[in-house]
């Protein structure tokens, strides 16, 4: 049976949310590349980091905080992940402003290049016409996300080559995140 594969992103619709803000050093200084979590690569320990709220709500397990979406876990999704893609993620331990439970900063440290284009309902392409000489040949917009499960080798848990905000999940890491509960996830398959 050939594998399945997720997009898991933040439910919005998650009742009483929490927002998350920009994470800073324990010192409350901005994190210099705030990117540097949703690069899909693999990063050195980034220290003590402190992950204030936006807006007050209800702890959730999977959450995204300010601009560059760093994506942060509770405890029990950081178990799912440190178990069943250890190789595709980093975890790193956060402070969540006003939370004594643990929280982690999750880093997926792979990317797959398998987006398929013709499957998507629509993909625009930077050019260099777009003056983004760095961005060329990338991901500009997808629509309906679709990828080619033929391209991801033995990725669980991933990103997206030229179109980094997706995490990519396989069907088992999103039905084990399910079994504990996760709340402010949401799965859509790819």
């Amino acid at each position: 049976m050939e594998s399945r594969f997720f997009d898991l992103k933040i439910d919005v619709y998650a009742p009483g949310r929490w927002y998350l803000a920009e994470p800073t050093d324990i010192a409350g200084q901005e994190v210099p590349d705030i990117w540097a979590f949703s690069n899909g690569r693999p990063i050195e320990d980034p220290g003590r980091i402190l992950i204030p709220i936006d807006q007050p709500g209800k702890p959730l397990d999977f959450s995204s905080a300010g601009v560059g979406l760093t994506p942060i876990v509770s405890t029990r999704v950081a178990s799912v992940f440190r178990e069943m893609a250890p190789h595709d993620v980093q975890l790193f331990p956060v402070e969540v402003q006003g939370q004594v439970e643990p929280f982690f900063l999750l880093n997926v440290a792979r990317t797959a290049r398998c987006i398929d284009d013709k499957a998507c309902a629509e993909v625009q392409i930077y050019t260099s016409a777009d003056g983004r000489p760095d961005r060329e040949g990338e991901y500009r917009s997808v629509s309906v996300l679709r990828i080619d499960k033929s391209k991801v080798g033995d990725a669980r848990v991933f990103r997206l080559w030229g179109w980094s905000p997706p995490i990519i999940v396989d069907g088992e890491i999103k039905e084990a995140l399910e079994r504990v509960g996760i709340m402010g996830g949401r799965f859509d398959e790819v």
